[in-house]
C-alpha cells in the first residue's frame, strides 16, 4: 500500500464521521505522491502522518441570552492546525452546519492556503454553529461576547490571529474585538477584517473576492486571453462574491447571476454598478433575501433552490468563466458537465473546496482553467496578514498601495502553481501545484523545526 493510501487509511479509520476533511486531505494526498518521491526525508520524518494532525482543538459552550431573555446554549469550534510558519490564521465561521469535520477540512486547506502566499502565517479554523439570521443585533453581540470570553484565553498576535468568514462581517468582527480587549486589557491585533478606524486594513474586506478575479485574470492570461467581454457566473451573494463581480465589473467582464441559500438571480443584461450598488444594499444592510433584485430589476429572473435536485440550474446558464463563491461542494459533476457544454474556459473557486472531487476530475480531464480555493481565494488570508504588518508597524497604508501588493502575490501564487505542477509531472493542473507547493513549504518548516 502507498503511502498516501496508508495516510487516508488512517484518517479513515481514526474521524469516521468527518466527511469534509476526509475529502480535503484526499485531495491533497492524491496530487503530493511525486513530491515525497522526490524529497524522501519527508517520508521518514512522518510529515504526512503529522500534518493532518491538528497541533490542537478547542471545543467549548456558548451560553446567551436572547431578546426574550431565555438562554440559549451554542457550541464553539477553534481548530489550531499547523503554525510551522507563523500563528495560527484563519476565520471564524457562524453557521447552523458548524461541525468538527468542517473546521479541521478548513483548517488543513488553511495551511497550503497560508503558506502560498508566502506570508508568514500558520493555518487555524474556528466558528460556532450559532445562526444570525432573524437574531437582533444586540443578540448578535451577547453571543460574540460570550463566545470571546472563553476564545480570548487561547489567542493573540503572536499566538492565533481568527478573521472572519460566512456568518461573521464587520458586526461580528467588532464585538468580537471589543471582548477581546475588555478581557486581556491589551490593544493589539488579534483579530482581521477590523474596522477602519481601529486597525483595519483598505482593502480587506474586498480582498477575497478580488483575488479570485486577479486569479482567474492570470489563468487567462496564460493562455492568450482576457476577462474584458466574458460572461461570468458568480454564486453566492456575500462578501467574497459581491467583490468578486466588482473587479469583473472593472476588468470589463459581465456578471450574470448571484444566489443565496433560497435560489438564485440571473440577469441576462448583465448587473452593473448600480444594480450591484442595490445588492450589497440588500445583503450587507438590509440582510434581505437576493429574490429581492427581481422586485427592483424585473428584466431579471429568480429561481428557487430545489433541494432535491441533482444539479443547480444556475450552473447550467451559457458562460465563458464561472467564479464559484458561496460554499462547499456547491459543484458537483454533473454541473461541472453542464458548464462545460454551455461554453464554460475557466473557473477560479471563490469558496473554500466549492468543487466535489468529480467536478474536479471533469474540470482536469477536459484541460479547462481551474484555479483552486486555496490558491483562488488566498487573497483574503493573504490581505489579513498585511493587516497585521501594518498593526505591527502600528501605520496604514493607502487603498492602493494594499491592492498593488494584494495582486503581486496572486501573480505570485499563480505563478508558483505553474511551476509547481510543471516541476512535478502535471503541466498545467493547477491542483497539483497548488497542493504540492504548498505542502512543500509547510513539510521543509516542520523538518527543520524537530519533532513537533
Amino acid at each position: 500500500m502507498s503511502l498516501s493510501n496508508e495516510s487516508m487509511e488512517r484518517v479513515l479509520r481514526r474521524d469516521p464521521h468527518e466527511p469534509e476533511f476526509q475529502q480535503a486531505v484526499q485531495e491533497v494526498l492524491d496530487s503530493i505522491g511525486p513530491a515525497l518521491d522526490r524529497h524522501p526525508e519527508l517520508r521518514k520524518a512522518k510529515i504526512v502522518e503529522r500534518i493532518v494532525e491538528p497541533e490542537r482543538v478547542i471545543m467549548f459552550r456558548v451560553p446567551w441570552l436572547d431578546d426574550k431573555n431565555e438562554v440559549q446554549v451554542n457550541r464553539g469550534f477553534r481548530v489550531e492546525f499547523n503554525s510551522a510558519l507563523g500563528p495560527y490564521k484563519g476565520g471564524l465561521r457562524f453557521h447552523p452546519s458548524v461541525n468538527l469535520s468542517i473546521l479541521k477540512f478548513l483548517g488543513f486547506e488553511q495551511i497550503f492556503k497560508n503558506a502560498l502566499t508566502t506570508t508568514p502565517i500558520g493555518g487555524g479554523k474556528g466558528g460556532s454553529d450559532f445562526d444570525s439570521k432573524g437574531r437582533s443585533d444586540e443578540e448578535v453581540m451577547r453571543f460574540c461576547q460570550s463566545f470571546m470570553s472563553e476564545l480570548y484565553r487561547h489567542i493573540g498576535p503572536s499566538t492565533d490571529v481568527p478573521a472572519g468568514d460566512i456568518g461573521v462581517g464587520g458586526r461580528e468582527i467588532g464585538y468580537l474585538f471589543g471582548q477581546y480587549k475588555r478581557l486581556a486589557n491589551r490593544f493589539e491585533g488579534v483579530l482581521t477584517g477590523k474596522g477602519l478606524a481601529w486597525g483595519g486594513s483598505l482593502i480587506r474586506t474586498e480582498a477575497t473576492g478580488y483575488g479570485q478575479v486577479y486569479f482567474a485574470v492570470e489563468m487567462l492570461k496564460s493562455k492568450g486571453m482576457e476577462l474584458s467581454g466574458k460572461r461570468c457566473l458568480v454564486s453566492g451573494s456575500g462578501n467574497v462574491a459581491q467583490y468578486a463581480a466588482e473587479k469583473v465589473i472593472e476588468f470589463g467582464g459581465k456578471v450574470l447571476t448571484f444566489s443565496d441559500s433560497s435560489g438564485f438571480i440571473h440577469d441576462d443584461e448583465g448587473i452593473d454598478r448600480e444594480k450591484l450598488d442595490f445588492v450589497m444594499d440588500l445583503k450587507n444592510v438590509r440582510r434581505g433575501r437576493i429574490r429581492e433584485y427581481v422586485d427592483r430589476f424585473p428584466e431579471a429572473t429568480y429561481t428557487a433552490t430545489e433541494p432535491d435536485q441533482d444539479h443547480n440550474e444556475l450552473w447550467n446558464i451559457p458562460a465563458d468563466v464561472a467564479l464559484p463563491s458561496a460554499t462547499q461542494n456547491e459543484l458537483n459533476g454533473k454541473d461541472a458537465e453542464n458548464l462545460l457544454r454551455n461554453g464554460c474556459i475557466c473557473i477560479s473557486e471563490g469558496a473554500n473546496m466549492p468543487s466535489t472531487p468529480e467536478a474536479i476530475n471533469v474540470f482536469l480531464d477536459a484541460g479547462v482553467l481551474l484555479g483552486p480555493g486555496k490558491a483562488a481565494n488566498a487573497g483574503g488570508v493573504a490581505t489579513s496578514a498585511l493587516e497585521m504588518s501594518q498593526n505591527s508597524m502600528r501605520l496604514s497604508w493607502t487603498r492602493e498601495e494594499v491592492d498593488q501588493r494584494l495582486r503581486q502575490i496572486m501573480v505570485h501564487i499563480h505563478s508558483t502553481c505553474q511551476q509547481a505542477a510543471e516541476q512535478y509531472g502535471s503541466p498545467g493542473n493547477l491542483v497539483a501545484g497548488a497542493n504540492i507547493a504548498g505542502f512543500l513549504r509547510v513539510a521543509h518548516a516542520m523538518t527543520d523545526q524537530g519533532l513537533v
